[in-house]
């Protein structure tokens, strides 16, 4: 059985870590993995394949930057002499980025069965690029292993048959579980201990932050209101804010500062991290202030108060049963629910049912286990019910 695992941009990387370790446990299972490029700099994605012991891929299709229609054109194009010449059995999509819609809809044209790993996440908002994204691929995939039940509910209201939904648990999860205990050893960047030297180093209380969403970053009036209220909760914690390429370039034109030593007193601004070290630094923080869907996960998991600076999550669980608060967009309100955790009235929450670090093994399993020879069509290929799927 052959299995085409398609990663793209770091949300993909750590999602896929555990998935491509399973793999490996299956000698019956020929695992060819592709990276498209989309993140390609070595804090973006070399490191994260150092980090997460990912096997270099097998094919790098190397699309790089540019605008969503070209990522995804590029991909597409690219992609489709890979599957014609490997000929997977099934194509396996992990998240919700450019990479993720364009390896789908390339193998539903040239008619290969797809597995998309953290299916059924809505925020119900179609400006998010994320959304459109997790919405078409659901819409055309072929196996539905999603994190938490809303998943399940929101895919039965789309009209996609139960028999292809599988509630699995989270693969974030499993990776978080496995590297954890690493990422207590790992060192940190020497900037960052030299710059946090004024606030005491590291030893005290600190907040984490990050921010890349457009709806939070390119709007010089929000990002202003958000920075305004990092710089009034950082008289009272430290933060340490490791900067995406894009909340820097927004940053810079807005004025909020030229250089990584322009910080305001008590904001410690870095560059991207790898993935061990900002799990270190998450999982001994205070609080973590995020636009980020993994980090409200890792959070929660964690047991460590989550501020989610966004009108809405597709991840709600991690709002009913963890420790994440959304604040929305706005910088007071940020403030106050921070001075709330600093007064020890955070949540508290719980690990939710399945985040028990075997995620990917249900998965891989649930492949095996559907994908047998006496699956297969007289044509060779794996008998699918028809795409012309309808609620009942």
């Amino acid at each position: 059985m052959r299995i085409l695992t398609i990663v793209g941009a770091r949300p993909n990387f750590v999602k896929v870590a555990p998935l491509m370790d399973e793999m490996s446990r299956h000698p019956d299972l020929e695992t060819i993995l592709v990276h498209t490029g989309q993140h390609y700099d070595h804090e973006m994605s070399r490191a994260f394949f150092e980090d997460l012991e990912i096997p270099e891929p097998h094919v790098n299709l190397e699309v790089g930057s540019g605008t969503a229609v070209t990522q995804t054109a590029e991909i597409m194009l690219r992609l489709e002499r890979v599957m014609e010449e490997t000929q997977p059995d099934v194509v396996v999509v992990v998240g919700d980025v450019n990479s993720t819609l364009s390896a789908a809809l390339t193998a539903v044209k040239m008619g290969q069965p797809i597995a998309h790993v953290e299916a059924g996440l809505r925020s119900f908002d179609r400006t998010m690029p994320e959304e459109v994204n997790r919405v078409l691929t659901d819409a055309i995939s072929d196996f539905l292993f999603v994190t938490e039940p809303t998943g399940v509910d929101n895919l039965l209201r789309e009209g996609r048959p139960k028999e292809r939904i599988f509630l699995v648990g989270n693969v974030m999860i499993d990776a978080l579980r496995r590297f954890l205990p690493h990422a207590k050893h790992r060192a940190l960047p020497p900037e960052l201990c030299a710059r946090s030297k004024h606030n005491g180093g590291l030893a005290g209380s600190y907040g984490l932050v990050t921010l890349h969403r457009p709806s939070t970053v390119d709007n010089l009036w929000t990002l202003r209101a958000i920075w305004e209220g990092l710089e009034e909760i950082a008289k009272e914690v430290p933060l340490i804010f490791p900067l995406h390429p894009r909340t820097q370039n927004r940053m810079k034109e807005g004025g909020l500062c030229d250089s990584w030593q322009d910080a305001s007193n008590g904001v410690c601004l870095v560059p991207p991290m790898s993935y061990l070290q900002f799990l270190k630094l998450q999982s001994e923080a205070t609080l973590v202030i995020t636009d980020s869907g993994g980090v409200q996960e890792e959070t929660t998991a964690l047991g460590v108060p989550c501020l989610t600076v966004r009108e809405n999550t597709e991840r709600p669980i991690t709002l009913s049963e963890g420790t994440n608060v959304l604040v929305g967009l706005n910088g007071s309100r940020l403030v106050q629910e921070a001075r709330k955790i600093l007064r020890g009235e955070g949540k508290k929450g719980q690990v939710p049912t399945l985040w028990d670090g075997q995620a990917s093994a249900r998965i891989v399993r649930t492949l095996v286990d559907q994908i047998r020879p006496d699956h297969l069509s007289e044509t060779g290929g794996y008998a699918l019910p028809s795409r012309d799927w309808r609620p009942t």
